[in-house]
C-alpha cells in the first residue's frame, strides 16, 4: 500500500520511520522504561519530520505575531525556517512535503508520541491527505513566557501517522460486565493474582536478574495459558523509510462517472427509506458511479441525521 510524499522543486524535507528510543527513558534506572511495550510501539508508530538546522524560539507573553521570537541557527534554509504566523503564543513550521495516502485514509499530525519538551506543546491536526492539494503547518504552542526553547538540528519538529477514515465512527462502543466474558474474566483473575503475588515476591527480595524483576507475559503477547493471544502481536515496528520512487499503478483512484439519472433515482429511494424505516439496496448508488467508500458514509450519514 503506497503512502506518497509529493516533492515539488526545492523541497528536501528530512523524513524517517520514527525511532523508538527516547532520551528520558534512556535515562531511566536500568532503562526500565522500555519494558513497557505500549511505549516502545507508539514511539515508533508513524514517521518523523526532522528540522535540518537547530533553531531556538521565545514568548513574551503577549497574543501578536511579534511576541514570539524565533532565532535559527546558521544555514538555515528559508523554506524550513519556522515563523510566527497566527499569534496566540504559537510556532508555526511548513512542511515542504505534499502527502498522498490510499483512498479512506487521513494523516493524523502532531509531534512525536512520549516525547515532551520543556515550555512548548505540539498541536496536532487530522488531514484528509487522500484527496486534498495542499500542504499543512506544523504548529507548537508555548507553555511558558520567557523561556527559551531550543530545537538541535535533526531533531524530530513533527509526526506523521495514517489513519483510517470513518473507522472510529464505525465502532459500536458498549458497556459489558466482564462476567458475560468468562473466558476474559477467569484470565483477568489469574492476572491480577499473579500480578500481585509477583509484586509481593519482588518487595520481599528483589530479584539478581535484571530480566527477572517484571512479568513479559503482554512484551511475549502471551495469555495466562502461555497461549499468543494474537498470531500478529507485534514487540517491534519496523516502518520503511521514504525512497524515491512511482506510485503503484493500483494506488490511482480512477476517474468518477456519475450517471445523474441514477443518481437522483438512488437518492430518492434512500430518503423513502429513511422516511418509512425500511431497508435500502446500497447498490443502487454504487450503479450510479459513486465509489463505496463514499456509498457507506453517504448510507450511514442519512441513516443517523
Amino acid at each position: 500500500m503506497d503512502f506518497l510524499c509529493y516533492l515539488h522543486e526545492g523541497w528536501q524535507p528530512l523524513i524517517r520511520p520514527a525511532e523508538p528510543s527516547r532520551d528520558w527513558m534512556d535515562a531511566t534506572p536500568e532503562a526500565f522504561a522500555y519494558r513497557c511495550l505500549p511505549l516502545n510501539i507508539a514511539n515508533a508508530h508513524g514517521w518523523e519530520i526532522l528540522t535540518p538546522v537547530g533553531f531556538s524560539a521565545y514568548w513574551r507573553g503577549g497574543a501578536l505575531t511579534s511576541d514570539v521570537i524565533i532565532r535559527p541557527d546558521k544555514g538555515m534554509p528559508d523554506a524550513a525556517t519556522p515563523v510566527s504566523l497566527f499569534g496566540q503564543a504559537t510556532l508555526t513550521i511548513h512542511i515542504q512535503a505534499l502527502f498522498r495516502t490510499p483512498p479512506g485514509w487521513n494523516l493524523l499530525v502532531g509531534g512525536s508520541p512520549n516525547r515532551a519538551k520543556e515550555g512548548i506543546a505540539p498541536l496536532s491536526g487530522v488531514i484528509e491527505t487522500d484527496w486534498s492539494p495542499y500542504t499543512f503547518t506544523m504548529n507548537w504552542r508555548f507553555l511558558r513566557r520567557n523561556h527559551w526553547v531550543r530545537f538541535e538540528a535533526g531533531e524530530p519538529i513533527c509526526f506523521i501517522q495514517p489513519t483510517q477514515r470513518d473507522a472510529l465512527e464505525r465502532m459500536n462502543p458498549k458497556f459489558v460486565p466482564l462476567n458475560d466474558n468468562p473466558e476474559a474474566a477467569r484470565q483477568f483473575a489469574e492476572w491480577s493474582r499473579s500480578r500481585s503475588a509477583f509484586q509481593a515476591t519482588v518487595a520481599e527480595k528483589a530479584p539478581a536478574a535484571n530480566t527477572d524483576q517484571w512479568q513479559k507475559r503482554y512484551y511475549r503477547g502471551l495469555d495466562m495459558d502461555d497461549k499468543p493471544g494474537v498470531p500478529d502481536h507485534q514487540a517491534r515496528l519496523r516502518l520503511k523509510p521514504f525512497v524515491t520512487g512511482t506510485p503503484d499503478p493500483a494506488f490511482a483512484t480512477p476517474p468518477v462517472e456519475v450517471d445523474p439519472d441514477r443518481l437522483a433515482t438512488a437518492i430518492a429511494a434512500l430518503a423513502a427509506s429513511v422516511r418509512n424505516d425500511t431497508g435500502f439496496d446500497s447498490a443502487l448508488l454504487t450503479e450510479a458511479g459513486l465509489p463505496a467508500a463514499l456509498v457507506e458514509r453517504i448510507v450511514r450519514a442519512a441513516r443517523t441525521a
